[in-house]
């Protein structure tokens, strides 16, 4: 137990949390099982320390902080090692990767049962579904998502700025005042370009390569967030990333699932199941038109954000592509989005239609009131013409 102490005073004597996640704010702290998903890369461990930063003393013996890596677990389950916790005045006990502890939900709900004033926090790969493949879970965990960078937190970091996050209905009743109250104090157009390129993973702050980074973790996602939690064959791994990799090159159109199928040699269910992973892992979106949902045919397909384009295929960027990928990406925390009619735009929460254009093209583009210009190339927008890089600000 005191070599764990160490490392937890250790990590949070040095944790440097750039940006002040939005997600601490809105987390019920006084639930006594919280589990928090989230992608590989977007920061759960230091989210988890940054909590225990915020809430204890770093020697305070009633939190401690454990990572499921570590090889001390493969011997003795969660609850084990939680009750002699629990039995020295442990109070708020941190678990990162709770998966890699193959009875985790049990030993968690052993933990809930045994130890009643005890509050366990935990972190999973964003593939885990707490509830509905864990029953003993159901009605005791409260689930939260930690989502990569917004571009107000890398707008924030990278001006010195404490800008504040808008609501959808904000944004669109009065982004004239909002974009105001912001232009004086940063130019977001600056900026914009390199958030798409590399600032949605946190890991951008750290000084190495971020695409071959990035690459690496996008690997790590397919390997361990699908293969050892969905419990694939090791086998069925190359079939997998070549999905993912036709996927990401053909762009963002409806997928050709019988192609597909041919490509990677195997049936169309399979490689349906596999683009459910995939979205699962935050490597892709699918969108359906409207009142369609898996597993039915998705009528586009589209990486999770566009860091992901640049890293699997810089020199086949489309520009339009990346600027849907962002809009999407920015919307799908809180929101729905599908696929709208012919006229390339889409539907929100199943009301209200937009389409991303780009502000400075030469062609006209006819307008319609009822339909809300998502627009690039600019840093002001009127009426229904909006800013594309203010839906950064949703979060």
């Amino acid at each position: 137990m005191e070599a764990f102490f160490r490392t937890h005073t250790y990590l949070v004597d040095h944790i440097n949390a750039a940006v002040r996640r939005l997600l601490m704010d809105e987390i019920d702290w006084s639930q006594r099982m919280i589990g928090i998903k989230g992608t590989r890369g977007v920061g759960k461990t230091t989210f988890l320390l940054q909590y225990a930063k915020e809430h204890f003393d770093t020697h305070d013996r009633k939190c401690l902080y454990i990572n499921m890596n570590n090889f001390y677990f493969q011997g003795r389950g969660i609850a084990n090692f939680a009750g002699e916790f629990y039995k020295h005045g442990g109070k708020v006990l941190l678990i990162d990767q709770v998966f890699k502890e193959p009875d985790w939900s049990r030993e968690l709900r052993k933990c809930y049962d045994l130890y009643p004033e005890l509050k366990i926090v935990f972190t999973g790969s964003s593939v885990m579904r707490l509830k509905e493949e864990n029953p003993e879970l159901n009605g005791i965990v409260k689930s939260y998502n930690l989502r990569g960078f917004s571009f107000r937190e890398f707008l924030n970091l990278k001006t010195n700025n404490h800008f504040k996050p808008y609501s959808l209905e904000e944004i669109l009743n009065d982004h004239e005042h909002i974009t105001r109250q912001i232009l004086p104090y940063a130019s977001p157009i600056k900026h914009f370009q390199d958030y798409l390129h590399h600032g949605f993973y946190p890991f951008f702050l750290e000084n190495r390569n971020y695409s071959e980074n990035l690459l690496k973790t996008m690997n790590m996602m397919t390997e361990v967030d699908i293969l050892f939690i969905k419990q694939i064959e090791l086998k069925y791994l190359t079939k997998i990333k070549k999905l993912f990799y036709q996927l990401a090159v053909d762009g963002n159109k409806a997928p050709n699932i019988s192609q597909l199928a041919l490509d990677i040699e195997t049936s169309r269910a399979t490689v349906m199941n596999y683009i459910k992973y995939l979205a699962d892992a935050r490597l892709i979106n699918i969108i359906y038109p409207q009142g369609q949902e898996f597993p039915k045919k998705p009528s586009k397909v589209m990486l999770h954000n566009s860091n992901l384009m640049y890293a699997i295929y810089p020199n086949e960027i489309v520009r339009q592509n990346v600027m849907e990928t962002f809009f999407v990406n920015s919307l799908w925390k809180d929101h729905k989005v599908n696929q709208g009619g012919k006229e390339s735009y889409y539907v929100v929460d199943e009301k209200t239609k937009f389409r991303i254009c780009d502000a400075a093209s030469k062609s006209k583009i006819r307008t319609n009131n009822d339909i809300i210009y998502a627009r690039y190339n600019t840093e002001v927008g009127k009426a229904n013409k909006i800013p594309l890089w203010l839906f950064g600000f949703l979060y």
